[in-house]
């Protein structure tokens, strides 16, 4: 059921550079995980996720830790992947009335330089795609242009 402006990317920094590689299934979570955890460096390893133009997903594997950000807990009703990511993340379902916001972990970047400030305020830009969304987190963690090359955008 994955269409064409469906996104998953990993992204993980060995020797002091970014590799990155697209994933199969942006939809399947337990595989995107499994993946990344094949993929660990001493930084981890990133996921970036995108679906149908409506939200992202940030996943990292450190170690045993699995951090997980979604953009928006709403799309939970909507989309079944966003369901099973808050399943996972063990987060409160979202309510009926309650307001788009992240939900999950908006520090999952700190450490490589992206305070929960600067994820807030991605989330909160209702003029960038969630592509856009994403391309801002590569660029300032520095693999944009990787980011942008891989995906050809």
């Amino acid at each position: 059921m994955t269409n064409d402006v469906d996104i998953a990317v990993a992204a993980w920094h060995e020797e002091g550079r970014w590799t990155l590689a697209e994933m199969p299934d942006p939809h399947d979570l337990a595989q995107i995980i499994e993946g990344l955890k094949a993929q660990q460096t001493n930084g981890g390893a990133i996921a970036l996720i995108s679906i149908d133009e409506e939200f992202f997903m940030v996943i990292r594997v450190l170690g045993a830790h699995i951090r997980m950000l979604l953009s928006d807990a709403t799309c939970a009703f909507d989309y079944e992947v966003a369901a099973e990511f808050i399943e996972l993340a063990d987060l409160p379902f979202p309510e009926e009335d309650d307001e788009p916001l992240p939900t999950g972990n908006l520090d999952i970047l700190i450490d490589l330089g992206m305070n929960h400030m600067e994820i807030s305020a991605l989330c909160d830009d209702a003029e960038l795609f969630p592509d856009e969304q994403l391309d801002a987190i590569a660029t300032r963690l520095g693999f944009g242009e990787q980011f942008r090359e891989l995906l050809d955008i």
